[in-house]
């Protein structure tokens, strides 16, 4: 059911789309109005998400971390609809392994999925919004990226610094195009990982946080709307935090 039109007439590209955050986004982004192309590893999974969406909705099933399928989604969503308004990088894993135990193929995959996939993505859709002179980019990015965290591995917070300056470098070069590219860095989300928490390790994640309790997947949504809506189209360059407060700068 359509709440808002905060997004009415927009298309828009999310990667990662088929559970969690992705889906929050894909959620939010189509009872505002926007027709979407999403993206996921599972094609079940992803036909099940299009039948719940109140819009106009088409797929793709794909490894991001391969260049294929960014130009898939892009071409997909400019045959359909005739133009990439907005693009979501939200495709990514985590891994919580210590530095020293961190094998070669661990490294190279959290960076090929988080960074690489959004580096293919940004460059399949830019052309296009570059030629109509319009696009707001939105990166998934972590506090993670920001500050170290005891429960991330190292390479997961380096593909997270990555997308910060890659978020950084595209806003500037592709300004002048009226094309906005901000990254959202969220903190500590009321997930499927985070229900397998034990209760002590819950309680001190909850007292590190000021307003005491975790984020949800809707949250980061609605963060995603804004910045995807004209709402904030004098906002480019930033790494926003959503994280209750964990993590301030």
């Amino acid at each position: 059911m359509k709440i808002f039109g905060e997004l009415e007439g927009k298309t828009a590209i999310i990667t990662g789309s088929s559970r969690g955050i992705g889906k929050a986004i894909a959620k939010a982004f189509a009872e505002r109005g926007a027709s979407l192309v999403i993206h996921g590893t599972s094609e079940d999974t992803l036909i099940a998400l299009k039948n719940e969406l109140p819009t106009h909705c088409e797929y793709i099933a794909g490894d991001i971390s391969e260049p294929d399928t960014s130009l898939k989604l892009a071409k997909k969503c400019v045959d359909v609809f005739g133009k990439i308004d907005i693009l979501v990088n939200n495709a990514g894993i985590n891994t919580r392994t210590k530095f020293l135990d961190i094998s070669n193929d661990e490294w190279e995959k959290v960076l090929r999925i988080n960074l690489t996939g959004a580096f293919y993505a940004c460059r399949s859709v830019i052309p296009h919004m570059m030629e109509r002179k319009s696009g707001s980019i939105i990166n998934m990015s972590s506090s993670a990226g920001k500050t170290p965290h005891p429960n991330a591995s190292l390479c997961y917070g380096v593909s997270k610094g990555g997308i910060d300056t890659m978020t950084r470098k595209l806003a500037y070069d592709f300004a002048p195009f009226n094309i906005r590219v901000n990254s959202i860095c969220p903190g500590p989300i009321e997930t499927d990982m985070s229900l397998q928490w034990t209760d002590d390790y819950r309680a001190k994640v909850l007292n590190d946080i000021p307003l005491r309790r975790l984020g949800k997947s809707s949250d980061v949504a609605s963060l995603a709307v804004f910045l995807a809506s004209d709402m904030s189209d004098f906002i480019t360059g930033e790494s926003i935090n959503i994280n209750g407060g964990k993590y301030m700068n």
